[in-house]
């Protein structure tokens, strides 16, 4: 397995702060690999380590009561400081509290988990901002196309629009196998997390509502619109009961939704997002016949490396045009259209007047699947396999 610098040189900075490390991300992303990799770091240069997987049922079942766990680890303290790390600790029960107190002792503790909950009010109110996070998404192309060559194997910029980023998908032999994995761990976070989490009773119509949406990325949406559609398929469901489900597909990172940014107010707007996959294989295993949604797939994985390079995005309001992405880290800002190909007049028209009546003061870039180079005088054209490939602008 590839290691993932991006994210070690970011934890190792806090490797032996008295902060709570806390890795987030959506299932199979690579988190718990991240964790023994720093981990198997940490131990080469004599430090002592300890690694409790709250996956695994004996774990589970050891430490089932919050007090035996900090029993546990307070046997293994010594004059050393422990690096302690807990694995999808969510599935302790009061982990909030566990990590509370295991927090006073001589350990440094890092927390890896599937669940929003673990940044949740209730949480960051007991720590009182004793903690510091790290989001691990699925790989970008450049870790695909790095654990591609360890596996001795192509990877296609294609191949990463229809399949997207997790690590063991990218292990299969073949794209049936590569779906069948997607789809059983779609069904793992849908069933197994969201609707045993939450106890939802009407099933069939939460798994229409994940579907629409899965399948709809990287378009505008509101709840009301969600509801509206549903209901001219036959699916009777109240606005609060989408915006509930939504909730939990942010809750375990399945989806993200990007605000509206108006140049006027200088502020985002709450009444307009757009919505992406946190990988794009979530719509792609709901498609059939190879018909891949290619075009929203791009965008989609244009965000996901924005913000995977720490961008924050936000989408543009260009006096009523749509601009994709605003992006801004530090000083740097960049608005970014996004569009499969504009070799079609029409298509290079409609994606380059998006940047009509603003001035030169924001680099304009637009990011295509073409081979040729579209660049104006004012508006950088890169091609996607080179974007993505990219450190940074």
């Amino acid at each position: 397995m590839i290691r993932r610098e991006h994210y070690l040189s970011a934890i190792r900075d806090f490797q032996d702060s008295d902060l709570i490390k806390v890795i987030t991300g959506v299932r199979r992303s690579g988190k718990s690999v991240l964790m023994r990799q720093f981990m198997e770091e940490l131990q080469q240069t004599g430090k002592h380590c300890l690694f409790l997987d709250f996956e695994l049922w004996h774990v589970s079942k050891e430490f089932s009561d919050t007090n035996n766990l900090i029993k546990y680890i307070e046997s293994q303290l010594s004059d050393e400081k422990l690096y302690l790390f807990l694995d999808e600790v969510q599935n302790l029960p009061d982990w909030n509290v566990a990590c509370r107190a295991l927090r006073r002792l001589n350990c440094s503790l890092f927390v890896t988990g599937s669940n929003s909950k673990l940044l949740s009010r209730e949480f960051t109110k007991e720590l009182s901002g004793r903690y510091v996070s790290f989001r691990v998404r699925p790989f970008v192309y450049r870790e695909v196309a790095e654990y591609a060559r360890e596996l001795g194997r192509p990877a296609t910029v294609n191949d990463y629009l229809i399949w997207g980023g997790f690590p063991a998908a990218i292990e299969q032999p073949n794209e049936t196998a590569k779906r069948r994995y997607l789809s059983d761990l779609n069904n793992t976070i849908i069933y197994n997390d969201l609707e045993n989490r939450y106890r939802i009773r009407k099933t069939e119509i939460f798994e229409r509502v994940v579907d629409f949406l899965l399948v709809s990325n990287a378009r505008v949406f509101s709840a009301n619109s969600i509801a509206t559609y549903l209901k001219g398929q036959g699916v009777s469901i109240s606005i609060p009961t989408v915006i509930k489900y939504l909730g939990y597909l942010k809750e375990a990172y399945v989806v993200q939704e990007l605000p509206l940014y108006s140049p006027k107010t200088k502020a985002k707007l709450s009444y307009y997002g757009k919505l992406y996959n946190e990988d794009v294989s979530f719509n792609s295993i709901r498609k059939e016949a190879n018909r891949y949604d290619l075009t929203h797939n791009l965008e989609n994985i244009v965000l996901n490396e924005l913000l995977y390079r720490g961008y924050e995005v936000t989408v543009f309001n260009n006096h009523g045009r749509e601009i994709d992405f605003r992006a801004v880290k530090g000083s740097k800002i960049y608005l970014i259209q996004v569009a499969y190909s504009v070799v079609e007049d029409k298509a290079y028209e409609r994606e380059f007047s998006a940047f009509n009546s603003l001035d030169n003061s924001v680099k304009k870039i637009i990011i295509t699947n073409d081979e040729l180079d579209y660049s104006t005088s004012t508006v950088e054209h890169y091609r996607l396999k080179d974007f993505l490939l990219m450190e940074d602008f």
